[in-house]
């Protein structure tokens, strides 16, 4: 007696259209289904494509960029806070050219985007009730922090998608250590610079701070 699990004979399933890969896209086209997967998709979904608010011909299935034609992200980098605010962060931040600018500025939180050029660091700072969260971008770099001003008790080198927190009262300080711009978004809980800061250079945030 035989069975499924038997090579010989073959159940007769296995002789009908529906089992052969070469039939079965054709043979699921009869058979429209909601489910996004294209093997179940009916087969005019992509005459109208273009007039659907998702790109329904691929297998993610996500929403477009609706206010920026030919996903050219783009934004004024100004200072957006305290009103409710959504961005991608990773363009803004590689947009940023400035040392310094803050993109949104509430009671409790702040964030701003820098840039460091070749060779450049934040500097040697302490935020004494400042907790801060540095996000990486692009570019990559070392990062040092510590009770005192030597920076002995932690370093650690950092690169595209990498973050680190600084705890308020640490010494701390990032250098670039690249051959490109490293750019990156800094988070202050509390807010650390006045609403609406641009420093364009690393000099006009020193003697701002001064």
């Amino acid at each position: 007696m035989y069975n499924a699990y038997n090579n010989y004979p073959c159940p007769n399933y296995r002789n009908m259209p529906w089992y052969n890969p070469d039939m079965v896209h054709s043979m699921r086209r009869m058979y429209s289904s909601p489910y996004p997967h294209p093997m179940y998709r009916p087969y005019y979904i992509n005459q109208y494509a273009n007039q659907l608010p998702y790109d329904v011909t691929s297998h993610n299935v996500r929403p477009e960029r609706r206010p920026y034609p030919n996903n050219n992200y783009s934004i004024e980098l100004l200072d957006y806070g305290p009103e409710p605010f959504a961005v991608d962060i990773n363009d803004a931040a590689e947009q940023n050219n400035s040392f310094r600018n803050t993109l949104w500025t509430g009671n409790n939180l702040q964030l701003t985007l820098m840039s460091l050029n070749p060779g450049e660091d934040i500097g040697l700072e302490m935020h004494p009730d400042v907790d801060q969260f540095i996000g990486i971008e692009e570019g990559h770099g070392v990062v040092r922090m510590g009770d005192n001003e030597d920076l002995s008790d932690f370093e650690a080198y950092v690169d595209d998608d990498f973050i680190f927190i600084i705890p308020a009262g640490k010494w701390h300080n990032l250098i670039n250590t690249g051959n490109e711009p490293l750019k990156l978004y800094s988070i202050y809980a509390p807010p650390n610079h006045p609403h609406g800061t641009v420093h364009e250079t690393k000099e006009e945030a020193q003697a701002a701070e001064h």
